[in-house]
């Protein structure tokens, strides 16, 4: 499936956030790409917010709209808030969850690391990223040099994120065990769920 290889601090810029981490760039010009440098904007539709919205977090995972619009709308079919679900879903994806753990430096790297089969979920290759984990489910990078070096590599530049309470992590073994579901509190996500909700329940 495709994915967006374009410009990455433009996007971070259209939304005024470091969507893709922090970069040099975007902390010197913070406002919206353009030939005309910064300058006051029309007024924002609700629309327009809510399409904002839902692309900040959409580019935040790295997902297609396919993808986005599908785990919204099972998650209207569970009871809870949908929102909150929706995030949920999103936080508890195989390739979020080797991101978070530090196999990997970012969830575009950690994509690529399931994909080539470098990660096992409870002993097994599983090589598609969207697989949803559940509590207690053991991921561990394969006990092989080639993906053992990337996860180590990963580890050293990643030496000031934190492990979510969520996770449990070993690294001399390379595992890391899902603890429970995430709250929303802990999610803290990059965009408003709540108006990407009520965008597509238009």
């Amino acid at each position: 499936m495709a994915r967006y290889t374009g410009p990455r601090v433009r996007i971070s810029r259209r939304f005024g956030v470091p969507i893709f981490g922090s970069s040099k760039y975007l902390e010197r010009r913070g406002y919206p790409p353009g030939m005309h440098g910064p300058r006051s904007r029309r007024k924002i539709s609700e629309f327009a917010l809510g399409l904002m919205e839902k692309q900040k977090i959409r580019y935040y995972y790295g997902l297609q709209e396919k993808q986005f619009r599908r785990i919204y709308e099972e998650s209207t079919r569970k009871r809870g808030v949908t929102g909150e679900l929706m995030l949920q879903a999103l936080e508890t994806r195989l390739d979020n969850v080797v991101f978070h753990l530090g196999f990997a430096p970012t969830r575009a790297a950690a994509r690529q690391m399931v994909n080539h089969g470098h990660i096992h979920v409870n002993g097994r290759r599983v090589a598609i990223p969207s697989c949803a984990l559940q509590v207690n489910d053991v991921v561990e990078v394969r006990n092989a040099s080639v993906s053992r070096q990337m996860a180590t590599r990963s580890f050293e530049i990643s030496t000031s994120r934190m492990v979510p309470e969520w996770l449990s992590l070993d690294k001399d073994m390379f595992k890391g065990v899902v603890m429970r579901i995430p709250s929303r509190d802990e999610i803290q996500p990059i965009g408003n769920e709540q108006a990407v909700v009520e965008f597509y329940s238009r």
